[in-house]
């Protein structure tokens, strides 16, 4: 699946199932995006492997969701993204 259709996808199947009824604020779209990747470490720090996985797939979907809401195209925004980011020094100048 390429990204642009991951996005479609998301957004339509969260629409068809009511996910944009109830909430359309965007730092509670974020904080739900954020809660997938705690439930990712709390996967992990329990060994559950495929739970893991699944919640790592929770993130990209919900990610592809807003994506689609926001008519943002992330494909595009990766690829600007990398570009800038093959220039830019060691660890980003940071210490980690």
């Amino acid at each position: 699946m390429e990204l642009r259709e991951l996005v479609n996808t998301s957004h339509k199947i969260a629409i068809e199932h009511g996910f944009w009824e109830v909430e359309k604020s965007i730092p509670t779209k974020l904080m739900l995006i954020v809660t997938e990747i705690a439930e990712a470490c709390e996967a992990d720090r329990h060994g559950e492997k495929e739970h893991f996985k699944e919640e790592i797939a929770d993130t990209f979907i919900r990610l592809g969701d807003l994506c689609g809401y926001l008519n943002i195209d992330i494909e595009k925004e990766i690829i600007k993204k990398t570009e800038k980011n093959k220039l830019r020094p060691k660890l980003h100048g940071k210490r980690y």
